[in-house]
């Protein structure tokens, strides 16, 4: 098995040199105060990440009542210093108060925590080039309640994009967009979000090729079990996404603690995935209603171009910071290019301490935490460019190919 393998830091390479001369010119990052009300305020954080690129932020915990507020006085400074030339992009769920309070506004959200699809990162980033190049006067507003790893996302992902001109006066823009991505995103950013951006950079610097091999998921093996129980050991079970809809329920295991060293979740036949997938394991609570996540990995299919992938704990979401997930965890995905049984993986099979629960029937196994964002993912309000994120289309990369011709795109204006 070839593992995977990803720096890091790898979200910043490609981002462009500063040279020391350049450097005591930088402006700092400003926190920019509204009203003395707002700046006494710990649910809003309004940082210009550069001078036309302003960051929006308030925590998903923030109180309605004052949440609604600082929406009413971000909208009154945006008017008043910048009138009609700024765009707001909301990354989080739809708010029809969000609309009303702003005259232009790019509807791309998705789940707190959780990176957005490929394709989504592409459409962002060209939208905000194009009104960025518009008009020397126009700036640019990320709207964001929740994590501000979705923030960095686009932050990381549009410091590559605009590499690609590579002109000088944008130099001071990647730099300020580094250092902001370290200071305040990398911290609380997860690890799904860091591929992602990676992917991004790949594809466009061309150092990542675009894969268009139909991959079939036959075996997802858990090195390390995670103790989610009293007594040690964990109950897990499956929830695979392709493009945020459900395509694979798993049984569910029960693995009592020091029995076993790995479990190996066999699907049979393969499971053809394509485009932006979503695995999500989680932990069956005995003799309770409830569930907990143990981990969850996010991954695109155009950037898999080995049958055996590994993710250690430092790029598992939510597990790469819980206790309960060894050290030296590990969880390996086994792919092949058909739908058959896979030959010579009977050292696989699990010991006799496994058992499996194939009642997948029960609600708490079947509930989908992303409901709320199935309507209306991928829309994109006044923006004029359309986007198309099915991956159920014919092309095995999900459309990332025949709309963006990596590698030798030039996006960005030239302006």
């Amino acid at each position: 098995m070839v593992p995977f393998q990803q720096r890091k830091d790898s979200v910043l390479e490609g981002s462009a040199r500063v040279t020391p001369s350049v450097q005591p010119h930088l402006q700092p990052i400003r926190n920019m105060s509204v009203s003395r009300t707002m700046e006494d305020s710990c649910e809003l954080d309004l940082v210009y990440v550069t001078e036309r690129i302003i960051a929006v932020s308030f925590p998903s915990t923030a109180n309605e009542e004052n949440f609604r507020s600082n929406l009413r006085e971000v909208a009154q400074m945006l008017k008043s210093k910048h009138g009609g030339n700024y765009l707001l992009f909301n990354l989080s769920e739809r708010r029809p108060d969000i609309t009303k309070l702003h005259a232009k506004v790019l509807e791309f959200g998705w789940p707190d925590l959780h990176t957005p699809a490929l394709e989504k990162i592409c459409s962002i980033c060209k939208a905000m080039d194009t009104w960025l190049n518009a008009d020397p006067h126009n700036v640019v507003v990320l709207h964001n309640k929740g994590n501000r790893g979705r923030i960095g996302v686009v932050i990381a992902a549009y410091m590559h994009y605009s590499n690609i001109s590579a002109s000088a006066d944008q130099a001071l823009d990647r730099f300020a967009m580094k250092r902001f991505y370290e200071d305040k995103i990398v911290p609380i950013g997860q690890p799904s979000q860091r591929r992602y951006v990676h992917y991004f950079s790949g594809l466009l610097s061309g150092s990542i090729k675009m894969n268009n091999k139909p991959l079939f998921l036959h075996h997802v093996i858990m090195h390390g079990i995670p103790n989610f129980e009293s007594k040690g050991g964990c109950r897990p079970f499956l929830r695979i996404y392709q493009a945020m809809q459900p395509v694979y329920t798993s049984g569910i295991y029960n693995i009592p603690g020091d029995s076993q060293t790995s479990v190996c979740i066999t699907i049979e036949p393969g499971l053809l995935l394509k485009g932006d997938i979503l695995l999500k394991c989680y932990h069956k609570k005995f003799r309770s209603p409830a569930r907990d996540v143990i981990f969850r990995v996010q991954f695109h299919t155009c950037a898999i171009h080995d049958l055996g992938v590994v993710f250690g704990k430092e790029d598992l979401d939510d597990a790469f910071k819980d206790d309960r997930f060894p050290e030296y965890g590990k969880v390996e995905f086994v792919f092949s290019y058909g739908p058959e049984k896979i030959q010579g993986m009977e050292h696989l099979e699990n010991g006799p301490s496994v058992s499996v629960d194939y009642n997948t029937s029960d609600p708490l196994i079947r509930w989908d935490s992303y409901d709320n964002f199935s309507g209306h993912r991928d829309d994109c309000m006044e923006a004029g460019n359309k986007q198309n994120t099915n991956s159920q289309s014919g092309s095995i990369s999900g459309g990332l190919e025949d709309q963006y011709p990596w590698p030798d795109t030039h996006w960005p204006s030239q302006s």
